[in-house]
Order: C-alpha cells, then sequence, then structure tokens
C-alpha cells in the first residue's frame, strides 16, 4: 500500500513538474511567439466596409473576412445574457482562468466520460483562440492550446475590463459561411443590426458557437432549434428569465431572414460597379493608400434608390420565367429545334467534347424555381445554357448621372456576366439619336420622310422592309418614328450628314463605332444598356452628357468625411430645343405609337418619352423611357442572337422589354415617394409637341425623281445635298 502511495506521489509530481515545464516553455515561446501586452493592448480588427442606398438601406459590403465592429451598447442585454449563460457563467467572477470549471471537466469529461458536461474555456481563453488560431503541434498541441490560451486570456483580463472583452468576443466570434462577429451573423440570418435581435434570435446565435454548421438555423433548422432551446434553458438556470418566459420562448418556431447580400442581395451587380469607383476615389485621394476597402471598416453612401432596385428586380423575376417557358416551347419542335441542336454540336466541337468524353454529372444550376441539382452531360449544359434568357435594367437619374438602378442579369452567382455593360446591336433604339442628329441639322420637324421600297445595289442588293412590310407613301418625322418605321429611317440617315451623326454619337460617350452605311438607320451599331440610358438622358435634361455615377459619399468607420461627390460640368451635345422636339416625338411613342402598353396594359399616366427596338430576327429587344428625372433602359435576349423567338409578338421590344419596364414602372406609379420623385411632368421648356399631318402619298415630282435602285454612298452624297439646298432656303424664304 506504501508503495503504491509513494508510486502515486512520484506520478503526480513528475506529472505536475512536467506541466510546469510546459508551461514555462510556452510562456517563453518555444512554442511560438506570445503576443505581448502592448501587442493586445493594440488590437485591431479587419472591419468590411458597409455600402449603403441613397436612402440608408445596407446592400453589401467588402471585405478580406466578412467582420462589423460594434460597441458594447448596441449587443441588447438579452444576447449577453444567453452568451454568458451558456459559454461562461462565471466570466464576472474569474479573472481569464475558472478553475471550478476545469475541475468539472477533469471529473466527468475525462473520467466519467460525460461529453455534455461542456469545456472548461473561459471567454477570455475563447477570444484568445479566436484572435490567434492555432496552429498544429503534433502530439503536443491540445495542451500547447491550452496553456497559450491561458496566458493570453490572463494578460487580455489584465488589460481590459469585463465589457471591453466581451465587445471584443462578440465582434471577433466565428459563425461559418465566413461570417465573423455578431453583427455580420445578424444581418446574415435576421437581416436586421445586432441591437434589433429579439431574446429567441440572439439563443439561436449563441447556439451556433458550440457548432456553426451543425445549428445553421438555414441549412438544419430542427437542430437550431434544439440547441436554441438548450440556451434558452441555460439563461432560467442562471436567472436571466421566468419559466414563463422560457416556456413561450420554446415553443417558438425558428424564422430566420436570410441575407447573404455579397451573393443575392438586392444590388450584387451594382455592387461591383461600386468597387471600381470606390478603388478609383480611393486612389485619387490624399494618403488613400492608407486605407484599405476590405480591412478598413469604411462606410459608403452610394445613388441607389433602394426601393427603385426592388422594384426593377422583382419585374425582372415576374416576366421573364413565362417567357423562358415559351422559348424553350419554341426550341423543342420543328425547324428551331434542329437549329438548337446543331448550334450546341458545333461549340461542342469546338471544345473538343465527344459521346465518349461527355458522361453525365450532377451540377448545381439556376432555374427560376431556385437552384436545382441535375444530373446533365456537357453538351446538356451548352444546350441549357444557349436557351437561357438574360435582361438587364438600368435607371439613371438624368440630370446628375446617379445610377438609381442596376439589374445586371438573372442570377449573379450562377450568371455573374453583367447584362448592362453587354454591347449589342441597338436596333430601333438608335433612331431617336439619328433623327436628334437631323434636327440639330437644321430640319424642320414636319419634314416628309419617304416610305417607298429601296434597294442598295452596292451592298448585294440589300433591301430594308418595315416590319408590318408596307411601303408606299410618306410620313412625317413624328408618325415615322412613333410607329418606328424602317425605310424613312433610311431616307432620313440618307439625308444626314454622316460626320455630324459620328460626332453626335462620340459626344454622347458610345464605345464602339458607328458605320457610314443606310443599315446604320435600323440600328446596327453595337452599345450597352448604360450607354443607351446616358444618351437618352441627354434627351430628357435639355441636351448635355451625364456621366453615370455610383457613390455619394466615403466615411471613416467613426464618421470622418473622406469623399462628398460635386456636381460635375455637362457637356452639350444637342441643344434644348432639338432635345425638346424630340422629347415631344417620343412622347407620341407612348400615346399612340409601339409603346401604348405602357398606357393599356401597366395603366401608367404619366407623361412619358419612350422608344421601342428590336434588332434583326428578334435577336434583342430593348425599351427606353424617361421622364425630367428618371431614365429607365431594359434588354432582354439569349447569350447568342442565333437563339430567339420567331415572331414578333413574343421578341420585338413592345413584347419581351417593355414589360420590364412597365412593371418597375407601374410600382413607381403606385408609391406616392417614387411618383413624386421620378415621374413629375416635363416642363415646356423641355417637351414641345410637334404638331404635323402623319402621312402623304407620295407626290408625283419625287416619285419621278427618286430611283429606287440606288448606290448607298452615292444616295446619301445626293441626299445631304439636297437636304443642305432645302435648309438654305428655308432660312432664306421661311417654310
Amino acid at each position: 500500500m506504501r508503495f503504491l502511495f509513494r508510486l502515486f506521489f512520484w506520478l503526480v509530481l513528475l506529472a505536475v513538474l512536467a506541466l510546469a515545464g510546459l508551461y514555462g516553455a510556452v510562456y517563453f515561446g518555444a512554442f511560438g511567439k506570445l503576443p505581448d501586452e502592448k501587442a493586445l493592448a493594440d488590437i485591431r480588427h479587419e472591419n468590411a466596409s458597409l455600402v449603403y442606398s441613397a436612402d440608408g438601406q445596407l446592400i453589401g459590403s467588402f471585405f478580406a473576412k466578412n467582420r462589423s465592429s460594434v460597441s458594447y451598447e448596441d449587443f441588447p442585454q438579452t444576447l449577453l445574457h444567453a452568451l454568458i449563460a451558456t459559454e461562461d457563467a462565471r466570466f464576472f467572477e474569474h479573472d481569464g482562468l475558472d478553475m471550478r470549471s476545469i475541475a468539472r471537466v477533469l471529473v466527468k469529461s475525462v473520467l466519467l466520460r460525460d461529453r455534455s458536461s461542456g469545456g472548461g474555456s473561459t471567454l477570455s481563453q475563447q477570444l484568445a483562440k479566436n484572435l490567434y488560431g492555432r496552429e498544429s503541434r503534433g502530439a503536443w498541441s491540445m495542451p500547447v492550446h491550452k496553456l497559450r490560451e491561458i496566458i493570453i486570456a490572463r494578460r487580455l483580463e489584465k488589460l481590459y475590463n469585463k465589457q471591453e472583452l466581451l465587445t471584443l468576443y462578440l465582434n471577433t466570434v466565428p459563425f461559418g459561411e465566413e461570417v465573423y462577429g455578431v453583427e455580420a451573423a445578424s444581418r446574415r440570418f435576421f437581416n436586421k443590426p445586432v441591437s434589433k435581435l429579439q431574446t429567441e434570435e440572439g439563443a439561436v446565435l449563441v447556439g451556433m458557437l458550440k457548432a456553426n454548421t451543425r445549428y445553421n438555423p438555414r441549412l438544419h433548422p430542427e437542430f437550431a432549434r434544439d440547441r436554441r432551446n438548450v440556451v434558452l434553458g441555460q439563461m432560467y438556470k442562471n436567472n436571466y428569465l421566468s419559466v414563463e418566459e422560457l416556456a413561450r420562448l420554446k415553443e417558438l418556431p425558428i424564422l430566420i431572414q436570410y441575407a447573404n447580400l455579397e451573393a443575392d442581395g438586392p444590388a450584387p451587380y451594382f455592387l461591383n460597379e461600386v468597387r471600381k469607383e470606390m478603388l478609383r476615389i480611393l486612389e485619387g485621394l490624399d494618403g488613400g493608400e492608407a486605407y484599405d476597402l476590405e480591412k478598413d471598416g469604411l462606410r459608403i453612401e452610394t445613388t441607389l434608390d433602394y426601393k427603385l432596385q426592388q422594384a426593377a428586380g422583382r419585374s425582372l423575376k415576374q416576366q421573364l420565367p413565362a417567357r423562358q417557358k415559351q422559348l424553350e416551347a419554341q426550341y423543342r419542335q420543328g425547324a428551331s429545334r434542329k437549329k438548337l441542336q446543331q448550334l450546341t454540336a458545333q461549340i461542342a466541337q469546338r471544345a473538343g467534347i465527344t459521346a465518349a468524353n461527355d458522361p453525365a454529372t450532377k451540377r448545381l444550376v439556376f432555374s427560376w424555381g431556385g437552384l436545382q441539382k441535375v444530373n446533365e452531360t456537357r453538351r446538356d449544359s451548352i444546350r441549357r445554357a444557349l436557351l437561357q434568357l438574360h435582361a438587364g435594367i438600368v435607371a439613371l437619374n438624368p440630370q446628375t448621372g446617379e445610377v438609381l438602378a442596376w439589374v445586371g442579369g438573372i442570377d449573379f452567382p450562377t450568371h455573374p456576366y453583367d447584362q448592362v455593360l453587354a454591347p449589342r446591336q441597338l436596333a430601333s433604339a438608335f433612331k431617336p439619336i439619328l433623327y436628334a442628329t437631323a434636327l440639330e441639322s437644321g430640319m424642320d420637324p414636319c419634314s416628309w420622310l419617304s416610305n417607298e421600297p429601296v434597294s442598295f445595289t452596292d451592298k448585294e442588293g440589300w433591301t430594308p422592309a418595315n416590319y408590318d412590310g408596307q411601303s408606299g407613301g410618306q410620313y412625317s418625322m413624328p408618325a415615322a418614328l412613333a410607329q418606328s418605321y424602317n425605310l424613312p429611317a433610311v431616307d432620313l440617315f440618307l439625308r444626314t450628314d454622316f460626320s455630324l451623326l459620328k460626332e453626335k454619337w462620340s459626344a454622347l460617350g458610345f464605345s464602339r463605332p458607328v458605320n457610314n452605311g443606310p443599315a446604320t438607320a435600323l440600328g446596327t451599331a453595337e452599345a450597352s444598356a448604360l450607354e443607351a440610358a446616358v444618351a437618352y438622358a441627354a434627351f430628357a435634361n435639355g441636351g448635355q452628357r451625364v456621366n453615370p455615377r455610383f457613390i455619394k459619399s466615403i466615411r471613416t468607420a467613426d464618421g470622418k468625411l473622406l469623399y462628398q461627390a460635386e456636381t460635375e460640368e455637362k457637356e452639350t451635345v444637342f441643344s434644348l430645343q432639338t432635345s425638346a422636339q424630340l422629347t415631344g416625338m417620343l412622347q407620341g411613342v407612348v400615346a399612340r405609337g409601339t409603346a401604348t402598353a405602357l398606357r393599356g396594359r401597366y395603366g401608367i399616366t404619366a407623361p412619358l418619352a419612350a422608344k421601342t427596338g428590336t434588332s434583326q430576327d428578334y435577336g434583342d429587344a430593348w425599351f427606353a423611357v424617361y421622364s425630367l428625372e428618371l431614365v429607365l433602359i431594359t434588354r432582354v435576349g439569349a447569350s447568342l442572337t442565333a437563339i430567339h423567338f420567331n415572331s414578333g409578338s413574343l421578341g420585338s421590344g413592345s413584347a419581351l422589354a417593355l414589360p420590364l419596364a412597365g412593371s418597375t414602372l407601374s410600382a413607381v406609379q403606385r408609391d406616392g415617394e417614387l411618383r413624386r420623385k421620378y415621374l413629375q411632368p416635363f416642363p415646356a421648356s423641355h417637351a414641345i409637341q410637334v404638331i404635323c399631318e402623319d402621312y402623304r402619298d407620295t407626290p408625283l415630282l419625287d416619285k419621278l425623281f427618286d430611283n429606287q435602285s440606288r448606290d448607298s454612298e452615292k444616295a446619301h452624297e445626293k441626299a445631304v445635298r439636297k437636304e443642305k439646298r432645302k435648309n438654305f432656303f428655308r432660312k432664306l424664304f421661311g417654310k
């Protein structure tokens, strides 16, 4: 018996000496240098820069670590009670090391193998682990980690009071999904700041600390509910809840409002543009290099109108699913099906895909019902991608260039290519630029434009036609524009000085060239929806070009103003009279032309100006609409224009792109604040109603001298000379 006692004594002594030796080795840095008091006193978290809409809604963030630090006063008392009751009930009584908890763990967990007894780490020790992590030390890992955390915890307790330690902890703790700190977690799972958390919501987040993934309320709501109720039970046990409160809260379901703003928030495509502009602004600031967009917790106020953005996003989700089904139905049969098969085979061949190397695999794909797991080959994937309809919606304030809404696609995670920036043929959305250029050159707005058939011998017999196949007679400029007739547009192009058209095209900010050929009149020039918005803004604001702007102001985390957007000088592209006359004509498009559905189908009563656009074979559908304070551009089409609807009833600008704008504007009109902001009438100076006859038969002399088969270059030169002579006599004698 004495031998056994001595053996036990020496074993305990050796264990104590070994532990003391290991403690000393850790303390003096044998397993890595420990942070000293100076380093601990200078703890500085990396914080996400937060991005807000113009009306104060959080729309996203930029971060290396998704964390937003808040102060102690922002934490609800119920959240603090849940944390302390569950993780460290004696937090206010120890100095970083709780010997009673360690003894409990040794007895229950080690000797009795009771895993439900919990861990022995205090909140201060957990904070040390969160701040400095753990590196593998082989067989020594666990004791080294624990000793390091004990030493750091005690140093922290000497430097910070208990409130400061709780603040550091709650701003540091990980919640999975690359989310750090309780503020970011509250916004991710409940879409609200931590200060607004209810008792049961705070208990859910505290419950997640035990195992981020297992108790994630989005992934495993049942596990999260059970764990939340354990936390509530601990709160009752520690006298933070009454028995009645406990019973009521435990019966509540798990209700989350999940908001991953970076992936599927209200404006993920817009955030990409904000990031680009932020980096440019920070680079230009005095001392700009001192600020890190992803770490310094900047506060960015953007130009985005949150309610308008939501309305635009809803309109896309309301309109496109039905059109998608119709397109897929068309390509399941006949010539369309064969064409899809040929395109798929061509792309697969270029990619080296054969039947032998193309097994079916599980893929996560976009659908309007949500992401779906499908079992498909790469050929199947190509076919599905070809048939996918895409859309872009952008809204500007034409007076300032501020971007008000930006929906760059159908789903950012699976289709990140931004449709607002995609270059496509403008189709008839180009015609207002041509008409404005003609007006600017002095053409009378009531000029007659030929609607007679014409072909061009130098263009391999190219023969333009109106969408309805009708021809003959002459139309006035307002009537031809309202009905988007092609033959009068070609006639107008031939009578307009191309050098002036090219100059105006460039001055409006288009980045791609415009060609000197009659097909240009029908919109073969390429542009993005954003560029189109800038051009139409010039019609709305009296003829001036604006530059798109995304950011209003930038502040530091403590409120210091770093940047404030200033009013920019605008370049005059068209005279006020030209833009006002054109606006009057484009109001006719809504009143009696190709955009009457705005009134009839969507009930829009505001005096708007608009233009539809349909590219060749319905490859792309465009719609542009504006008021004095709003320009809205929508475009819809597949990735390749070879995939398209076969009829105008489905694929035209009025059928496919107008509904996106109509649905958006309908929401604007129903909202009193948005209606007052964006749907006010044009002042008389900005919208001149041009009163002309619509149509007349072609005069006999014009028929005699008008060659129906032309060389486009010669015809263009001849028409320009003729128009200049007309303008000279108009100036000399009047009409």
